[in-house]
């Protein structure tokens, strides 16, 4: 279906992780390491929000941790864990991706409307401002994710 939002974990580094947005409930994150020549980039989709997710965007001070933005208008935390080994071989040789596991942090509605974008601060860990179609802009602070 259609995708609404793309972003790498970081654009300073290597291509490494990728997050796409869709209209189904869904956000996927790719690894961006591997690419088999049959299978392309692994990757896992997983449900969130219960309605579109608008976008995404990673905590500048740790690429393993990003927020998704709902059309049910709440905001959702994640964090992505590495696997043992970042790739494997099949059965011809070739390397294939190998996906982590994402857990979600925290959860929480804002608003009836969909948040439609959102930016983490670059320097001060835990703010961000988010625009919202009930026609707010509203800024957040997440605690504690240097614990993280």
């Amino acid at each position: 279906n259609g995708v609404c939002g793309v972003e790498f974990d970081r654009n300073d580094i290597e291509m490494n992780k990728l997050v796409l947005t869709t209209l189904e409930s869904r956000y996927r994150l790719y690894d961006m390491r591997t690419h088999h020549p049959v299978q392309g980039y692994s990757f896992l989709s997983q449900e969130a929000h219960q309605s579109t997710v608008w976008a995404a965007r990673h905590l500048p001070q740790n690429r393993d941790v990003f927020m998704t933005c709902g059309g049910n208008g709440s905001l959702e935390l994640w964090r992505y864990s590495y696997p043992a080994q970042r790739s494997i071989k099949d059965k011809d040789g070739h390397a294939k991706g190998v996906l982590g596991t994402v857990t979600q942090l925290q959860k929480k509605k804002f608003s009836t409307q969909p948040i439609a974008s959102f930016d983490w601060h670059a320097d001060k860990e835990g703010l961000a401002v988010m625009g919202v179609l009930d026609q707010t802009v509203r800024v957040l602070l997440c605690t504690k994710l240097n614990l993280v």
